[in-house]
């Protein structure tokens, strides 16, 4: 592979982060800032890539965005269960494996985050179906046209390109800046989480 093809993916990364709408994520900063102050929970899920992207967001909120503040979010992965996942696809269908738990757990005001690179995983779109219905709030996160979810969704954050990897790379881009915009509202501008990794190096 020429070095090319590499300066031609990563070009291609930075254009699109370039079309970003940032007034759509600052939105989704304050949406998630509300949700916490209202003592609410926040479901995030999605399949595959989007479904690693999920977990590695909830592990965020529990200890690097949550770390040090009296009042936390509340950050569930739909995406971890596996024994409650493959029961219900087993039993049920792979399409009712968020909406299943969402029946569960979700409450008038709760946050809901479902993650599909096309917007028409069957499964998130149902997730999100439903809780549009339960009354909570709905964000997509999405590339390509949008899909079905970008039509459901109260906040859409779109990634404007039809390449599933960069759409899977920015939108753990987009929950990394949103994660440092947050600690710096919460904690103040001169928050870091490398301060906490330094001292423990140096310990």
């Amino acid at each position: 592979m020429k070095n090319s093809e590499f300066r031609t993916y990563f070009s291609r990364v930075s254009e699109t982060l370039n079309k970003l709408d940032i007034q759509t994520i600052e939105n989704f900063v304050e949406l998630l800032l509300q949700t916490r102050d209202q003592e609410k929970n926040i479901f995030i899920f999605g399949n595959g890539g989007s479904a690693a992207t999920a977990s590695h967001v909830t592990g965020d909120f529990l200890k690097g965005i949550s770390y040090g503040l009296d009042k936390r979010f509340r950050v569930i992965c739909l995406s971890d269960n596996v024994s409650g996942l493959t029961a219900i696809s087993n039993d049920l269908g792979y399409d009712e494996i968020f909406v299943e738990q969402l029946k569960s757990y979700l409450q008038q005001d709760d946050l809901v985050i479902g993650i599909s690179g096309s917007g028409n995983s069957a499964n998130v779109v149902k997730a999100m179906e439903y809780a549009g219905m339960q009354g909570a709030k709905t964000i997509a996160l999405c590339g390509y046209k949008g899909g079905r979810i970008r039509e459901l969704a109260d906040l859409v954050v779109h990634v404007p390109i039809n390449d599933m990897e960069i759409t899977e790379d920015i939108h753990v881009i987009i929950f990394h800046a949103v994660k440092q915009a947050l600690n710096k509202k919460l904690k103040g501008e001169s928050y870091s989480m490398g301060d906490i990794y330094d001292a423990r190096v140096k310990e």
